[in-house]
C-alpha cells in the first residue's frame, strides 16, 4: 500500500476539497435556478416553474447533506491529528525498562 494519494479520495483532505467544489457546484446553480425562475415568473407555464421549484428544493437539501459531510470530514481530520500526535508522542518516550 503506498503512502501517497492516487486519487483525491485517498485522503480526508482530498474528500473535504471534493465536497468544497460541490459545495461552489451548488451555489452556483442555485443562482442559475432563481435567474430561471424568474424568467419564468412571466410564462403560464405552471409545470415548468414546479420543476424549477423541485430542482431548487433538491439542491438545497443536497447543500445541507454536504455541509454535514464536510463537518464530518473536518472532525474526523481534527481526530487523526490526534490520534497521531499520540503515538507520535509514545513512539518518542524512553523505553522503561522493568527490573
Amino acid at each position: 500500500m503506498s503512502d501517497f494519494p492516487q486519487t483525491p479520495f485517498d485522503s480526508i483532505e482530498g474528500a473535504h476539497q471534493y465536497i468544497r467544489l460541490l459545495l461552489e457546484a451548488i451555489t452556483e446553480g442555485k443562482h442559475d435556478i432563481q435567474h430561471d425562475l424568474q424568467a419564468a415568473a412571466g410564462t403560464p407555464s405552471d409545470r415548468r416553474i414546479e420543476a424549477l421549484h423541485l430542482v431548487e428544493f433538491k439542491l438545497a437539501k443536497l447543500e445541507q447533506l454536504l455541509h454535514s459531510s464536510s463537518r464530518l470530514l473536518n472532525d474526523l481530520r481534527t481526530l487523526r491529528r490526534l490520534l497521531l500526535e499520540e503515538r507520535r508522542e509514545a513512539d518518542q518516550a524512553p523505553a522503561r525498562r522493568v527490573g
